[in-house]
């Protein structure tokens, strides 16, 4: 099973375990740290997400795991989580979630001499991506942006 059939597998068992739980699943990850694999499913909540939530997910989960359809994966562990402050937005739903939210985007190369920009996010439509930085609004090419994540000040 390839990573990407994995993570489309376990979104889909994960995501009537996550509304039965009271929280939403923001993203799926299998990755290789070290030696070992790790299977993440990451979990959101506007209230917060608790230790319990991560609990009730994973418990939930974690049977439906050791079905014959994925006895092909190496060893993993199975971590649930929440999606953090600094979240990454990935998938086209993040955005429109994050619209009006501050926001930091990361550039492959330096766009107007900076490594990467601050803003509120206006909007992302797949081409571009458009921010109000220092009350300018600014469009980037989605295609110049390495990542972008929620900004959150400390």
């Amino acid at each position: 099973m390839t990573n990407k059939e994995l993570v489309r597998r376990v979104t889909e068992l994960a995501q009537p375990i996550c509304r039965q739980a009271g929280v939403s699943l923001w993203d799926v990850t299998f990755e290789k740290e070290g030696r070992q694999h790790v299977l993440t499913v990451y979990i959101d909540r506007d209230e917060g997400v608790s230790i319990t939530h991560c609990e009730e997910v994973s418990r939930a989960l974690d049977p439906l795991l050791d079905d014959k359809a994925f006895d092909s994966l190496p060893p993993y562990t199975l971590t649930v989580s929440s999606a953090g402050l600094e979240r990454p937005l990935l998938r086209p739903e993040h955005f429109r979630w994050a619209e009006g939210k501050p926001v930091r985007l990361s550039f492959y190369k330096a766009q107007d001499g900076a490594d990467e920009a601050v803003g509120t996010l206006v909007s992302h439509d797949g081409v571009q991506i458009t921010v109000l930085e220092g009350g300018a609004r600014k469009t980037f090419a989605a295609a110049d942006v390495a990542r972008v994540r929620l900004h959150f000040e400390f």
